[in-house]
């Protein structure tokens, strides 16, 4: 669909005609988000405790979308809930407890076990996740895998049911089996291509060893952050961030290659790796637009062939910002990340009568960008939520210092 944009000096009155056609709660929220966006209509900016809580009902909104425990992927304009997705359950699942513990509200610790349940029963007997499906059968996939490890690990952790343990375990012990003797997975992740990526795989690993102290755990996912860094140019870029080999990576994939590093550098106390994170961080840096925004995508000169943003990224960008200022408080870090997440507050429609809208967070911005385009995804809910959390904590943190 191509979208005509009315000129500079007939943006107020034409929104306002035409956002007039659509009464709350009519069925046309499609052209009404699409209008909006292309107008850059933006919503009230409140303080992150309700940001937040409307994201936090979405993600139950979308757990209770298919009544299976699962968290719905996302919600389409274009055809409501789809069905719930492993991957990103997984990872959500340490989001609600940390809100639990946030609000000591029982019925999202609830939420969180529900996740985790339905986990279990997803579980395939190789000890894998499943990814993309087709028909009936599913096929493991590397990644997805090491995102569910996360919330198995917090699970146990959290529980300390034996069950979660032993699910965290089997997954490692297939992510292991599979690895390539160079540190990088080439086989059973997604078009079996090399992904830089699985750096939050390798970070997955970690969180399976402090559970077990299992060296082999350990060691796959050093040899991991090991390859990843290879992939590594002078300018901070890292090749194999995309989906694939032809594709200019997403901030999306590039931000979780950055933060994979990270964090493993944070737990490991490797300073080569937080080095290296830390210089594909302050690219990014320097790339922040006016309005708080970085880019959807970035070639490996650090040069965007798209002008629309993708939220999730961004989010997860806040989040690698916010504890490199933990790590050398770097105002210039929190400063950028309190930036990026007013703007993606300014994207998230916390007052719409459609349970799929409201709290939500889009894939893009504009919503017809080419990522999960007329979508709400529940990664970029939880990844925001994870952004403000931290926010607010260093907050706290940096007043009392």
């Amino acid at each position: 669909m191509k979208i005509i944009k009315p000129s500079k000096n007939s943006k107020i009155l034409y929104s306002k005609y035409a956002l007039s056609l659509f009464s709350k709660g009519s069925p046309a929220y499609l052209s009404k988000e699409i209008l909006k966006d292309s107008l850059n209509i933006k919503n009230a900016i409140c303080n992150n405790d309700r940001h937040i809580k409307a994201a936090v009902t979405w993600l139950l909104n979308a757990q209770k979308a298919n009544n299976d425990g699962g968290v719905s992927a996302l919600y389409s304009l274009y055809d409501g809930w789809h069905s719930s997705y492993s991957e990103t359950t997984g990872y959500i699942i340490p989001t609600m407890f940390n809100y639990f513990h946030k609000t000591k509200d029982e019925n999202i610790k609830r939420s969180a076990i529900r996740m985790a349940e339905w986990e279990l029963k997803r579980q395939m007997p190789n000890g894998a996740f499943p990814g993309a499906a087709t028909g009936k059968k599913e096929f493991p996939i590397v990644f997805n895998t090491g995102q569910v490890v996360f919330g198995m690990a917090r699970a146990f952790q959290e529980i300390k049911d034996i069950r979660y343990k032993k699910s965290a375990i089997r997954a490692a012990e297939w992510l292991v089996k599979v690895q390539n003797k160079n540190g990088c997975w080439d086989k059973s992740d997604y078009l079996n291509e090399m992904h830089a990526y699985n750096t939050r795989t390798a970070w997955a690993l970690l969180n399976a060893y402090e559970i077990t102290k299992k060296d082999a755990y350990l060691n796959a996912a050093t040899k991991n952050i090991g390859w990843a860094l290879t992939q590594q140019l002078g300018n901070g870029w890292l090749m194999k961030s995309a989906f694939y080999e032809t594709q200019e990576p997403l901030l999306h994939t590039i931000a979780y290659t950055i933060q994979g590093i990270l964090e493993s550098g944070i737990y490991l106390k490797n300073q080569k790796y937080i080095s290296s994170a830390k210089k594909a961080a302050d690219a990014l840096l320097r790339l922040q637009r006016k309005d708080g925004s970085l880019a959807g995508s970035f070639g490996k000169n650090w040069k965007s062939g798209v002008s629309w943003s993708c939220l999730t990224g961004n989010s997860q960008m806040a989040i690698i910002w916010l504890r490199l200022f933990g790590l050398t408080k770097g105002k210039n870090y929190f400063n950028a990340a309190k930036k990026i997440n007013n703007y993606v507050k300014s994207t998230q429609n916390i007052t719409s009568s459609n349970k799929g809208i409201s709290g939500g967070i889009k894939g893009a911005y504009p919503i017809y960008g080419w990522y999960a385009p007329f979508c709400y995804v529940n990664w970029a809910a939880k990844f925001f939520i994870d952004a403000l959390m931290l926010e607010d904590d260093l907050s706290v943190g940096d007043k009392m210092g």
